[in-house]
């Protein structure tokens, strides 16, 4: 008996130890992106307005995050889930780039016939997705499928602070469709880290996808420095993210220096000014979204809210 455990004990330490070389690899024949230190700063405070309450502010873009590196954004449309307490914000930047930005986005059929009015009208825009937390997951879910179902081009995705969303199968094939994609990781972020990765069993464990850029400090005492570090393109490089334990709320709450969380901790709540809802139309759910025509805006006016051209 004692002779048929040790031999069970030594077959699952072989069958262990064969499966260490075996982790699987995400397939990127394809080129790498570039990331981009100023884009990403910008693409992180227009990702934090998701967290403003207030509809108004953000539909007109005038709340307190909306200046700055995102001043001059013209949304188009805004989508509030009520149930699941999500939203999605369409908007478009052409004093720089030429792109449509989208954060935290839902699979919603009047989402990709805003994309589609929106390049009807101002040409041929790229689009950028975007998002935090969740938000960024859903955002590679939402470029996936804007490549696959809608055969758009030109797709970047930008994500902070992002979950595990698949397994390496899912990982190749999101690469494969998706190259221009940059997950950034923050320290000891702890959501980067869910679901945890089990490097014994690669066949079943989640897995990112490429290409991840770790921010981490390095130095002691005062001399302590910010490293911004491109990693390699396997999207679990043990030389970033994975090297340190996901064990911070607080690194997932502030990327680049900006807050990544509502200004105070409450239930699903928004607000709104009653003569915004002029320009909505709501579903049997409750789930309501806000849009207006490409080039002209919604700003209050002496205590009005009108659109101008």
């Amino acid at each position: 008996m004692e002779q048929k455990a040790c031999l069970i004990l030594v077959i699952f330490t072989c069958l262990i130890a064969s499966s260490c070389g075996r982790e699987l690899k995400v397939d990127h024949k394809h080129k790498l992106p570039v990331y981009n230190h100023t884009l990403a700063t910008i693409l992180v405070e227009y990702a934090s307005a998701v967290y403003i309450s207030d509809l108004t502010e953000l539909f007109t873009w005038t709340c307190e995050r909306c200046n700055g590196l995102t001043k001059g954004f013209e949304v188009i449309e805004l989508v509030v889930d009520i149930e699941n307490c999500l939203q999605v914000h369409l908007f478009v930047h052409l004093s720089e780039w030429r792109r449509i930005l989208m954060p935290l986005l839902l699979p919603l059929e009047e989402r990709r016939n805003t994309v589609k009015e929106a390049k009807e009208f101002y040409g041929d825009l790229d689009i950028m997705v975007t998002g935090h937390s969740m938000g960024g997951a859903m955002a590679s879910f939402c470029a996936l499928d804007l490549v696959v179902n809608h055969e758009a081009e030109s797709v970047q995705v930008i994500t902070f602070g992002q979950p595990r969303i698949g397994n390496a199968a899912f990982a190749s094939y999101y690469a494969k469709l998706v190259p221009n994609t940059i997950r950034v990781t923050n320290d000891h972020d702890i959501v980067p880290h869910l679901p945890p990765y089990y490097y014994y069993f690669p066949q079943k464990t989640y897995h990112h996808f490429p290409r991840e850029v770790w921010l981490y400090s390095l130095g002691l005492g005062s001399l302590v420095y910010r490293v911004e570090k491109v990693c390699d393109g396997s999207g679990e490089d043990p030389t970033c993210s994975r090297s340190v334990t996901g064990n911070s709320i607080m690194d997932h709450l502030n990327y680049y220096g900006v807050d990544l969380m509502c200004q105070e901790w409450r239930s699903c709540r928004i607000v709104m000014d009653p003569r915004v809802a002029e320009y909505g139309k709501t579903d049997r759910e409750g789930n309501f979204i806000l849009s207006r025509a490409p080039a002209t805006r919604v700003q209050l006016n002496e205590g009005e809210v009108k659109a101008s051209a």
